[in-house]
This record gives C-alpha cells, sequence and structure tokens, in this order.
C-alpha cells in the first residue's frame, strides 16, 4: 500500500474527502528538551494515582499552533455529580483501579451502550488533551511542518463542515483543528446529551466512531514523533497506559477500523499480548 491515497470504509459522512496517507519509509522519531509545563504535570501525576482525571477538573491546557495560537482547551465540559453518567464514570474508575482493563471496558450489565460510549469517549478526549499538553513545546510548526505518524502516514485535514477539501497542515495546527472539532461534538447536547431523558441520535455511534477514530492519530503521532519527549519526561508509563485503556476500549466495541490503527499496529499487538 506504500505511495497510495485512501479512505477507510468507516469513512463518516461528516469527513467525506478526509485524507490519510501511507508513504515509504523508514521510521524516526523527533528529538525535544526534558521539561514540561507543571500545571500539565500535576495533572499527569493525578493521572497515573488515580487512572482519570478527577470529573470537576477544569485546569486549561494551552497549545500554539499557527495562526490559531493560544488557543486554550479545557477538559470536557464536566460530568454533573450525581448524574447518571457520573456513576457510570465512577463505575469505571473502580474497575480501572483492579488493573483489569480488558474487565474496565466492558458493558457494565444493565446499561445502554451509547451512554457507555460517551462516558468513556468524554474521558478519553481528557486524557488526550492532557497528554499532548506535555509536549506542545516539542510539537512546533517547523519540528512537525505536517501531520504525521512516522515518515509512512501522513493526514490532511477536513471537517465537512469549515473545511471541506483537506489540507496539508502542520501537526500543531492539525491536532488544533482537531481537538477543537471534537470538542465541539461533546459540548453538542443533540449529540451527547447530558440530561436524564434525552434519547442519543441515531448518528450517535457514527459521530464517536469518528471521535474515536481522530483521538488516535493524536496518540500516533505523539507515539512516532516525539516518543523520546516522553522518556526524557518519565511519562511513558502514563501514555502506554492511556493508549492501552483506549485501544481495548475501541476493540471491544469495534468502534476503529483495524486500516486506521495500523500506524501504531505493532505496539497494539505488544500490548494485547502481554495482556493474556
Amino acid at each position: 500500500m506504500a505511495g497510495r491515497t485512501w479512505q477507510p470504509s468507516t469513512m463518516s459522512m461528516d469527513d467525506p474527502h478526509e485524507v490519510f496517507l501511507e508513504l515509504p519509509s523508514a521510521l524516526t522519531r523527533q528529538e525535544g528538551s526534558s521539561h514540561a509545563k507543571a500545571h500539565v504535570g500535576h495533572l499527569l501525576l493525578l493521572y497515573v494515582q488515580t487512572g482519570r482525571l478527577a470529573p470537576q477538573t477544569s485546569v486549561p491546557f494551552t497549545f500554539v499552533s499557527g495562526s490559531r495560537s493560544s488557543k486554550t482547551f479545557k477538559p470536557k465540559k464536566n460530568i454533573p455529580e450525581g448524574s447518571h453518567q457520573y456513576e457510570l464514570l465512577k463505575h469505571a474508575e473502580a474497575t480501572l483501579g483492579s488493573g483489569n482493563l480488558r474487565q474496565a471496558v466492558m458493558l457494565p450489565e444493565g446499561e445502554d451502550l451509547n451512554e457507555w460510549i460517551a462516558v468513556n469517549t468524554v474521558d478519553f478526549f481528557n486524557q488526550i488533551n492532557m497528554l499532548y499538553g506535555t509536549i506542545t513545546e516539542f510539537c512546533t510548526e517547523t519540528s512537525c511542518s505536517v501531520m504525521s505518524a512516522g515518515p509512512r502516514y501522513e493526514y490532511h485535514w477536513a471537517d465537512g463542515t469549515n473545511i471541506k477539501k483537506p489540507i496539508k497542515c502542520s501537526a500543531p495546527k492539525y491536532i488544533d483543528y482537531l481537538m477543537t472539532w471534537v470538542q465541539d461534538q461533546l459540548d453538542d447536547e443533540t449529540l451527547f446529551p447530558s440530561k436524564i431523558g434525552v434519547p442519543f441520535p441515531k448518528n450517535f455511534m457514527s459521530v464517536a466512531k469518528t471521535i474515536l477514530k481522530r483521538l488516535f492519530r493524536v496518540y500516533a503521532h505523539i507515539y512516532h514523533q516525539h516518543f523520546d519527549s516522553v522518556m526524557q519526561l518519565q511519562e511513558e508509563a502514563h501514555l502506554n497506559t492511556s493508549f492501552k485503556h483506549f485501544i481495548f476500549f475501541v476493540q471491544e466495541f469495534n468502534l476503529i477500523d483495524r486500516r486506521e490503527l495500523a500506524p501504531l499496529q505493532d505496539l497494539i499487538e505488544k500490548l494485547g499480548s502481554k495482556d493474556r
């Protein structure tokens, strides 16, 4: 498939022209310095201690990227304490704390699949927000002039609404577009209802799959282009645990096409074999 442009069979209606390029070449890594922003480091410590961002966390993360410099992201809307979604999140925390990630991602008995996927999608967005926030000083217009996952995989951005024709852009700008788009979806009460009794829309699963597919690309970029920096920051255990949780979840419910996972397939197989 080297050198070909292809579109995954699971491409959803909101990104009909999105481009994923597979290119020939050997794997490379980007070097980086050994420090990260203190407020994000504090949240990483919270994550490694609990396996989660606290539901009420609202510390901002600043991403600097191109013409949209100083864009500030915050973890997704707080899940209201006392709500059913909050109880689901607490259940997920408890099972994650057991150390059995395969069990932690399974649909709890009697629960709604859409609601379970919604709660976890919010959580993964928060985790990736946090993890990427630690390496933004290494992910620049100069060091990452294209959004890639190693030299063989390159992504061009389109959202089907504001940007209909795929554009080639730097990794920080692509991730800025991506995280803004995801946050907009999560904040849309018609797509991710938080009130009791409000049904999920018929296209919810399609939207969730697109969100998770795109969030995977941030993991892929971090692993391929910034893992040396992650190691220097001694954050590889946090990254690996978060990614393993993410992969087990999307595998459990078949949420990302296997071809989309190709940039990290070797790592995925290694993580899976260790869990057997």
